[in-house]
């Protein structure tokens, strides 16, 4: 937790994304103790999850990538906006990719954006039959890392300032 708060972003948190992250290290942390070995560890990464999704939008509402409305509302989905496979009929004003990699001008960014919310998040959260994406210890604290990474480069990347 002491290298998350010496992150030069980290101030730029609202103190529940701050809390969330905080609750994956510390899950992290303590399930290295246990002598239980669960399933699938991917309770230690919701938290981080939830938070880098809260990070998102915030960062893209303070870019004015996403509108108000967007941000307060229930129907605007991270993963369509960042999602560089989007059908061409699906993208509308709040499918943002594009609009990210020319803020770059690279699409190094939004495409480590996009990969740490497939990996991240959506594995992290949904099942499918057939499909098999229980994760382990170690790979619970590589998706948090992977948050962390692309938290980082937001802030290292194409001169995005996140200041609140």
């Amino acid at each position: 937790m002491n290298t998350l708060t010496s992150k030069p972003w980290w101030n730029y948190l609202q103190n529940d994304i701050k809390d969330l992250l905080g609750e994956s290290f510390l899950l992290l942390e303590k399930s290295k103790t246990w002598r239980k070995k669960f399933h699938d560890y991917s309770f230690v990464v919701f938290p981080a999850s939830k938070a880098y999704e809260g990070f998102l939008k915030i960062l893209l509402l303070d870019m004015g990538l996403i509108t108000k409305k967007d941000y307060f509302g229930k129907h605007f989905r991270i993963g369509k906006s960042l999602n560089p496979s989007l059908d061409v009929k699906y993208r509308d004003e709040s499918w943002v990719y594009d609009n990210l990699a020319n803020f770059c001008k690279s699409e190094k960014l939004p495409q480590k954006l996009w990969k740490t919310w497939k990996t991240a998040r959506n594995l992290v959260f949904h099942w499918f039959p057939n499909e098999v994406n229980a994760i382990t210890l170690p790979e619970a604290e590589d998706r948090i890392r992977l948050i962390i990474e692309s938290i980082d480069l937001v802030y290292t990347e194409c001169g995005v300032k996140l200041i609140r």
